[in-house]
């Protein structure tokens, strides 16, 4: 439930607006009361942490399409912005500093990949729990050192981390921000220049940040290249923020934990810096 609220209040957000109001549509072959309590209940802590109302929603039961225990949920929310306050890269200019600010994990992209890893990749020694027969998958159960004890199943669900609270907290203290934008579906290479004006590019210091133990994880256990990880995940980073270069240090100060993770350059649209191959 947190992870459908957090798609809809951080992309618009991104337009320098606060979310107002959030509605949700659950399907599935058979209501479930306990597991749709436990669905709206997520929801509804999403919309608590981001300061929006939950309006109301609707559900459907559709037996034959959904099968048993699956279910699927859509969810929109609506923001408001003064005009003259709206963020469309045309406050962007060369040297601005883009800050990012941490996830909490895998977020709601990449688990196309994550799955397929999970059940296909060949098992390699140190990155399961333990020795084992099977040579091929791994179970959400096991609990790899290099997570710190935390099993594979829990830590890819851990919630969206939501950036609205602390977002617009900066704005009203006077934290100038020219864009903002959020890392979901494409990565880095296809979220980042929607925040970009006109004949500008992006220049990201890849190694700024700390990569999540999830990440480095999911790279060797799937044997998945560099510039393929940035394509498909966070890598760390969920959210960034476009500022003047002169308000950076605010900014981090601010956002603490933050990074400052690249700069806008003159340039034709695209984000250089990323691993390559």
């Amino acid at each position: 439930g947190i992870d459908l609220v957090a798609m809809c209040v951080n992309d618009v957000l991104t337009s320098g607006a606060e979310p107002l109001y959030f509605l949700d549509y659950l399907a599935t072959g058979r209501l479930e009361p306990e597991q749709l309590t436990q669905v709206v209940a997520g929801v509804a802590e999403g919309c608590r942490q981001s300061g929006c109302a939950l309006l109301g929603g609707e559900t459907a039961e559709m037996p034959g399409f959904y099968g048993p225990g699956a279910y699927d949920m859509a969810g929109f929310c609506v923001g408001i912005v003064e005009k003259s306050a709206i963020l469309d890269g045309s406050q962007v200019r060369p040297g601005d500093v883009l800050i990012g600010l941490p996830s909490s994990g895998v977020h709601s992209t990449g688990y196309s990949l994550v799955r397929k890893i999970m059940a296909e990749a060949p098992r390699q020694a140190g990155l399961g729990d333990s020795d084992s027969a099977q040579t091929v998958g791994y179970g959400w159960a096991e609990c790899p050192s290099s997570l710190g004890g935390q099993c594979l199943g829990d830590v890819v669900l851990t919630p969206t981390q939501l950036y609205v609270a602390p977002v617009l907290a900066a704005l009203k203290d006077g934290v100038e921000i020219h864009a903002m934008a959020h890392i979901t579906g494409g990565g880095f290479p296809e979220n980042l220049p929607r925040c970009l004006g006109e004949k500008q590019s992006i220049y990201i210091e890849a190694d700024s940040w700390p990569v999540l133990p999830i990440f480095k994880w999911l790279q060797a256990a799937g044997a998945v290249s560099p510039a393929e990880m940035f394509k498909t995940f966070n890598m760390g980073i969920g959210f960034v923020v476009v500022v003047p270069a002169d308000q950076a240090e605010a900014a981090l100060a601010h956002f603490q934990p933050a990074y400052r993770i690249g700069t806008i350059l003159d340039g034709n649209g695209v984000v250089t810096g990323l691993p390559e191959g």
